[in-house]
């Protein structure tokens, strides 16, 4: 007897410790027929008539063919779910994609079908990562002056090097030395959360939350971070994500194309409340990322999460 056992989280449960919920399921295998004495068989088949000697024979044939008759059905339904998984349809909504480890994250898993949509905006999502940033081009350039404006409506636009590009929280006069693993998504993921959550992008750029520490997080550099962070999460340098947080957000972006630019803010958000409930200083800053990506695993694990601004920190951010 096989028991198959699943582990669902909550919004009660992040932690993992309570309100566990177990399925078991029975199944029977088909055994094989106990063989009987050579001798004896012999004997009976030669006291059975032409007729029931044909009747057995029928027998067998209509055993044969339905066993490759349940063997097609069975297919069809392995098909069949893995079309309605991969869909984001009602249904795949309802049905477990995966079953989860002992902490509700991080299990690797095979990766249901996806639907062309899914599969598009993968492709262009990755095609989006791939691009390092590039200095010399002016589409790269204009994009760092649109997130100075952004940033600091009232002031006057600095030249690419700078000593005042440190006040946005890059770590020298020139920001394109920043870059390194992150690329030029991160620079779009910034200006992103800097158009769609202008308050909460201001309040993290110039840290008025809470008490701050006396060396604080370079806010430019940690939205670098968290670009490349996300990116490892959910498996976007492999072909096809097949962690579970990797599954998950394929389901967040057949409902949201930009998704991952609304995961980042999230993840900003969210790493800032963490910085602050740690009382956190600039060395603790890879622990403090390194929580918020538990954080966010254990977030994205929950059922009723069908889109980024199901999880419960995307309360946090603020219009």
């Amino acid at each position: 007897m096989t028991s198959t056992l699943r582990r669902r989280l909550h919004h009660g449960d992040v932690d993992g410790k309570r309100h566990e919920h177990f399925d078991s399921s029975d199944f029977d295998g088909l055994s094989e027929p106990l063989l009987g004495n050579r001798d004896s068989d012999a004997v009976a088949t030669s006291a059975l008539t032409l007729e029931d000697i044909w009747s057995a024979e029928r027998r067998k044939e209509d055993l044969h063919w339905t066993l490759i008759f349940s063997q097609l059905i069975a297919q069809w339904a392995q098909w069949l779910a893995n079309i309605v998984l991969g869909s984001g349809s009602l249904i795949g909504r309802f049905l477990p994609l995966f079953s989860t480890d002992q902490n509700g994250i991080n299990k690797k898993l095979l990766l249901p079908c996806l639907s062309p949509l899914q599969e598009e905006r993968l492709s262009n999502l990755q095609r989006r990562w791939g691009v390092p940033f590039d200095s010399s081009l002016l589409e790269h350039q204009d994009a760092l002056r649109q997130l100075w404006r952004l940033s600091f409506p009232e002031r006057e636009l600095p030249s690419l090097k700078s000593e005042l590009w440190k006040e946005m929280g890059w770590q020298g006069s020139d920001p394109s030395t920043d870059f390194r693993g992150g690329g030029f998504i991160s620079l779009e993921n910034l200006i992103y959360f800097a158009m769609k959550y202008p308050e909460s992008f201001q309040r993290l750029l110039h840290k008025k939350d809470g008490e701050r520490a006396d060396w604080e997080y370079p806010f430019a550099v940690a939205g670098i971070n968290i670009s490349f962070m996300l990116a490892q999460m959910l498996d976007l340098q492999t072909g096809k994500p097949s962690s579970q947080a990797g599954i998950k957000f394929l389901q967040l972006l057949a409902e949201d194309e930009m998704a991952f630019d609304n995961l980042f803010c999230v993840s900003f958000q969210m790493m800032d409340a963490q910085w602050l409930a740690k009382r956190a200083s600039y060395m603790d800053f890879n622990d403090v990322l390194k929580s918020t990506r538990t954080q966010l695993e254990r977030e994205l694990a929950l059922e009723d999460v069908y889109s980024v601004k199901d999880l419960p920190a995307y309360n946090l951010l603020r219009g």
